[in-house]
């Protein structure tokens, strides 16, 4: 069998992002979840927007759109309805989907389109300045924040839950093994599923706040982390800055491909 990189990843290695980013090991554990579930790459799309992490398309041996910024769910859900029986993935980061693509992300999630989305959450807009983005936490600096955001941010997996996404999950790149399961998991579930993963940006972000090697940021995302089953027994005042992991809600909902493809069907024999 070939090394997960040789199967998965086209022959453009060493990637460019800068040493200590999460993004690596986001592309990696999204290939090892590839892996497990033997899925054939000749059926599966990867679609992408604009940032650090909307590059991740441009190393993945599949069949690839690397598309506007914030504008990845609507190729992707073009993709799909032109192809309801391939396989969609879509990558996105905190300010590519929260922010320009935050009204997107909304009807994504309403509509609950058979797809996995990751959200590769940094807390800033990497490449595009550093800027804040909205889930920069509270107080935390960034080029367009140099004193410290005061606007409260997004908890992007309670808004998808309430948007409407039938699968919704949060992991990071500490706990690398779990963001595989999340991944296969999210894939398995028939209808659209949101994968936040808690990621780490030393430039960008940990330089401005003052934690700038890339050990102490995987420290740091390790430390603001806990699982599902552990917050469960905490107080409120001891998961106030911390981000619960885990598969946070599952449901079953209809599934929009499918009641399109029911709807072409009934026009087509003459039920109006």
């Amino acid at each position: 069998m070939k090394p997960i990189y040789q199967e998965y990843f086209r022959n453009n290695l060493p990637h460019i992002w800068c040493a200590g980013c999460g993004n690596g090991i986001v592309m990696s554990a999204w290939a090892r979840a590839m892996d497990e579930l033997k899925l054939d790459k000749n059926n599966v799309i990867g679609v992408s927007g604009i940032g650090c992490s909307s590059r991740i398309t441009g190393y993945l041996d599949l069949n690839t759109l690397h598309t506007a910024h914030g504008r990845a769910l609507p190729f992707a859900q073009g993709a799909k309805m032109a192809r309801p029986d391939m396989d969609v993935f879509v990558f996105s980061g905190d300010g590519d989907c929260a922010a320009i693509g935050g009204n997107h992300f909304i009807h994504a999630c309403r509509r609950n389109m058979d797809m996995t989305l990751i959200v590769i959450n940094n807390n800033i807009y990497g490449m595009t300045g550093g800027q804040f983005s909205p889930l920069t936490p509270f107080g935390k600096k960034a080029t367009t924040a140099p004193y410290g955001s005061v606007d409260p941010s997004f908890n992007l997996c309670e808004l998808a839950i309430g948007a409407g996404a039938s699968f919704v999950a949060r992991g990071d790149i500490y706990h690398a093994k779990q963001l595989t399961d999340l991944i296969v998991a999210g894939y398995k579930h028939k209808g659209f599923s949101v994968i936040e993963v808690i990621a780490s940006c030393p430039i960008s972000y940990g330089r401005r706040n003052k934690i700038p090697n890339p050990a102490d940021m995987m420290q740091y995302v390790k430390d603001h982390t806990v699982a599902k089953a552990v917050a469960e027994k905490m107080t409120p005042e001891q998961l106030e800055d911390k981000y619960i992991t885990g598969i946070l809600h599952e449901a079953q909902g209809r599934e929009y491909t499918e009641e399109y493809a029911k709807l072409c069907e009934r026009v087509q024999g003459g039920d109006k």
